[in-house]
């Protein structure tokens, strides 16, 4: 058992949320119970989640994407009243972490995918201060569509791919969810592939016309295992139970 107090004051040490002007507010945004026995893991804060956090009897939901977004409606109605009346009838308290969990260089989305896809890191990038996306290789070079099997098979789900000049893959640039538009600066690494979670409409050409492989291999799915590994850590750490529940996206 620890306190809900000491979870939240180490988590927010160990992601260095102050590093980080982020969209939304990091750590501790709604307060439950004050002594936290079992965490439920997820990547977003839905209702699903939060009911499946009621169900296991949660004392805490641990999460990537939670609430109160830069420039959304303050206002506490709708779903966003239903998903906080459910977690204060439950009391069970929500730990968000955006950007300071994409960055952390072991626990965090982009250095989890990395392991994910045998990616060894090089490096950082991207136009955040400080760069949340990673570059690297792979062990040795590979065939394009060998390596985007491995990406199927890993996130089980087949990825959208825009294919580039060359026929195989070393050099990798990644930054995991809504990245599309770190694609320019993956293009000035001299990478053979960039891969994120989502694409746009402008990416395509970009891609396409820089010989660029394009893997866009899903927002949810490249974002599933930072909150996963966050939560063991904290299990590990403070002798509590992590509970990960992947709640399915297809986005």
């Amino acid at each position: 058992m620890v306190k809900l107090t000491d979870l939240a004051l180490y988590c927010d040490d160990l992601l260095e949320i102050d590093r980080f002007h982020d969209y939304c507010p990091n750590g501790l945004q709604v307060e439950g119970k004050p002594q936290i026995e079992h965490i439920v893991s997820g990547v977003t804060a839905c209702q699903s989640l939060i009911d499946a956090a009621v169900d296991q009897q949660a004392d805490a939901l641990l999460v990537h994407h939670g609430y109160f977004w830069r420039g959304e409606d303050a206002r506490i109605v709708g779903i966003k009243r239903q998903r906080i009346q459910t977690l204060l009838q439950s009391g069970i308290s929500l730990l968000a972490y955006h950007l300071p969990l994409d960055a952390h260089p072991v626990l965090g989305n982009n250095a989890q995918l990395a392991l994910q896809l045998g990616l060894s890191i090089e490096g950082q990038f991207g136009p955040e201060q400080p760069a949340i996306g990673l570059y690297g290789t792979l062990a040795k070079t590979t065939p394009a569509a060998e390596f985007l099997n491995t990406i199927a098979q890993q996130l089980e789900r087949p990825p959208l791919h825009i294919p580039g000049e060359v026929n195989s893959i070393h050099k990798v640039a990644w930054c995991t969810g809504g990245a599309q538009s770190y694609v320019e600066a993956a293009v000035e690494l001299g990478v053979d592939a960039f891969i994120s979670g989502e694409i746009s409409e402008q990416t395509t050409h970009i891609a396409r016309e820089n010989g660029l492989h394009y893997i866009a291999a899903g927002h949810h799915a490249t974002e599933r295992y930072g909150a996963k590994a966050l939560g063991e850590h904290l299990a590990d750490h403070f002798a509590i139970k992590n509970t990960f529940i992947d709640i399915d996206n297809p986005a």
